[in-house]
């Protein structure tokens, strides 16, 4: 169904329903996305500032057949926040930036309820000032907000030990696009009461409806922490030492992360300032961090593994945090390396996740197939202790990547079709976006996608709800991942 443009009329209507404090000047902040693939478009922006005054919006907008693009901190990767100029009538864009408060925080209970336009850091410190943790931890977190969060279920590096925002959340409040409130802000950890409506917008990017508020769930704040930089033999060495700390720590490690040697390349090409671990590197590090109550002897068992490990031959150098600040210059290294990437410039940028298993034969196949695009520079990283790897292409030190623009495409291709055939996902927590519409159609089962088009149509029959996010207007055939 053809959408329509925001005319003079429906702004006058919409001027003479809500304050003017909604209105906002439609300047390039929401009309661009970090990695700069996308320039979007605005018939106009709105800002609302509760739940009703969206409810009155997306009213309007499904009786006249407006698009609506929620915005959230437009920190998104895969262009789910901004539609494109060309690819339809200009769009409401609408920003929950007003939407910030905390509408409670019940210790016992261990929830927060807050506003989707909450920013990610607010959201940890209000937990923190109450004894509690919040432990969602991203690297856009001091400018991410919630909403954004839980539309594209994001993940992090924590979750291995306390999952992706979709386990973090007990309750919705949502506006469906017709204007309808959902009103879901239960606090409750078992509801069997039919379809988990939910888990269903929780990673929508929506294209369901808008999410308003949460009630999040809320940790006991870990009486200690240990963090340490190892040089490992290879990724093997990795999931080995993975499987030794979840024995000796059991329930206790919360961040696992694989660091390739170009990523510290890049760090002292774009970022000399920062000071890094180790003088000389290793071809793979591990950033291992576990925390937990009083009553464990966390340091105790943390050097017993490392010691056996490094007897083995699974690590060479360690390095322990002595202190608070060392563990925080620690995790400043990992959180980035996403800053040093941005500046170098990919050619082409892929968030993929495999079996565990699988990672090792995973990335030594890979080195293999990027090899036959030319001498190009591979950055491997991420949340190996749940799978997930940001797997990087860039050209060579020296030269730009647009240079490479070619070879994007062919790349992204190569590397997904590799991620496919190990039984593995294009997407392990960026979401689909707008991006990767085509590999959810060449790679997503069919099944699957009859599935998702059937709830798309019937919650948002208009189709104002992003469009063209996720799932293509049209689709056309599927192709085949093996040609």
């Amino acid at each position: 169904m053809a959408l329509n443009p925001v005319t003079d009329g429906f702004l006058a209507d919409l001027r003479a329903l809500l304050p003017a404090a909604c209105f906002r000047p439609a300047d390039a902040r929401y009309l661009s996305e970090p990695r700069g693939l996308y320039q979007g478009q605005a018939g106009c922006v709105l800002a609302p500032g509760d739940v009703f005054e969206v409810a009155l919006i997306l009213g309007r907008c499904h009786a006249a057949r407006v698009g609506v693009v929620p915005y959230g901190g437009g920190t998104g990767l895969v262009g789910a926040q901004v539609m494109p100029v060309g690819s339809g009538p200009a769009p409401v864009v609408l920003s929950l930036e007003r939407m910030t408060k905390i509408r409670a925080l019940d210790v016992g209970d261990n929830v927060m309820i807050v506003e989707a336009g909450a920013i990610l850091a607010d959201v940890q410190d209000a937990a923190a000032q109450a004894g509690r943790l919040f432990p969602l931890s991203l690297a856009s977190e001091g400018s991410c907000r919630i909403g954004g969060n839980l539309a594209t279920n994001a993940g992090g590096v924590q979750v291995l030990r306390y999952g992706n925002a979709r386990d973090l959340c007990l309750g919705l409040e949502a506006v469906m696009p017709d204007g309808r409130i959902w009103h879901g802000l239960k606090r409750l950890y078992k509801d069997n009461t039919g379809y988990d409506l939910r888990d269903l917008l929780i990673g929508a990017e929506g294209t369901l409806g808008v999410i308003t508020a949460a009630a999040l769930r809320l940790f006991p704040r870990p009486a200690q922490h240990l963090a340490a930089f190892l040089q490992i033999r290879d990724p093997g060495a990795a999931l080995a030492l993975l499987m030794r700390c979840q024995d000796r720590l059991p329930g206790l490690v919360s961040g696992f992360e694989l660091i390739d040697r170009t990523g510290f390349d890049f760090l002292a090409e774009a970022l000399p300032d920062l000071r890094r671990p180790f003088a000389d590197p290793g071809k793979w590090m591990l950033l291992v961090e576990a925390s937990g109550g009083t009553g464990f002897p966390l340091e105790k068992a943390m050097h017993e593994v490392l010691a056996d490990a490094i007897e083995v031959g699974l690590v060479g150098e360690a390095l322990v945090a002595q202190n608070e600040a060392q563990r925080q210059a620690f995790w400043a290294v990992r959180e980035s390396i996403p800053e040093a990437n941005r500046r170098i410039g990919a050619i082409s940028s892929h968030d993929i996740s495999v079996p565990l298993g699988r990672l090792p034969e995973m990335i030594a196949a890979g080195q293999a197939c990027i090899a036959r695009f030319g001498d190009l520079r591979i950055n491997c990283f991420g949340h190996v202790g749940d799978g997930n790897l940001h797997y990087n292409v860039y050209p060579p030190k020296g030269q730009r990547r647009d240079r490479y623009a070619d070879l994007r495409e062919p790349i992204k291709q190569a590397v997904h079709d590799l991620v496919h055939g190990f039984g593995g996902s294009i997407s392990a927590e960026h979401g689909i976006g707008r991006l990767k519409r085509a590999d959810l159609l060449r790679y997503g089962d069919p099944a699957k996608l009859a599935m998702m088009r059937a709830i798309k149509t019937a919650l948002d029959p208009v189709g104002i709800m992003n469009p063209g996010a996720v799932l293509a207007e049209d689709e056309g055939a599927r192709p085949d991942p093996a040609t």
